[in-house]
């Protein structure tokens, strides 16, 4: 098979890609086909493109979202590999402007995590920045 064009090679503004815009959900199924299609060839990729070059003693790789990608991290790192789950209401995510999109947000790239990992912490951020903060202090702590 053939290698799958890359966002950059469509001209995409990779910064407008990162935020919560219109113009993101104008590739977002475009942009989690073309992963799928390089996971399927290959499932590390984007496991080993987050850490390529990573000397800090403790390091972050956020929004992991398939199984196989934590299952790559505990193969690789073994027990040091922490694993932090962030919840928030669907209250509180429609607050925050998310809508659900079918064909979108039941897709593995957005649940795929939800079932099968037994997570290290579960975070909750609902607003109350105390209670945020306190969470955050005792994983920071741990680390």
């Amino acid at each position: 098979p053939t290698e799958p064009p890359s966002p950059q090679e469509h001209g995409l503004d990779f910064q407008r890609l990162l935020d919560a815009s219109a113009y993101k959900e104008m590739f977002r199924q475009d942009m989690i086909r073309w992963g799928e299609e390089k996971r399927h060839m290959d499932p590390g990729f984007f496991c080993r493109a987050a850490v390529e070059g990573v000397l800090q003693p403790v390091w972050v790789v956020s929004d992991t979202r398939r199984l196989s990608d934590v299952e790559w991290f505990r193969d690789t790192y073994g027990d040091v590999v922490q694993t932090v789950r962030v919840v928030a209401t669907e209250e509180t995510r429609k607050r925050r402007n998310w809508v659900f999109v079918t064909g979108v947000d039941d897709a593995e790239s957005e649940c795929g995590l939800d079932q099968g990992v037994a997570f290290d912490w579960v975070i909750t951020n609902d607003g109350d920045k105390v209670a945020l903060d306190e969470q955050l202090e005792m994983l920071v702590q741990s680390l």
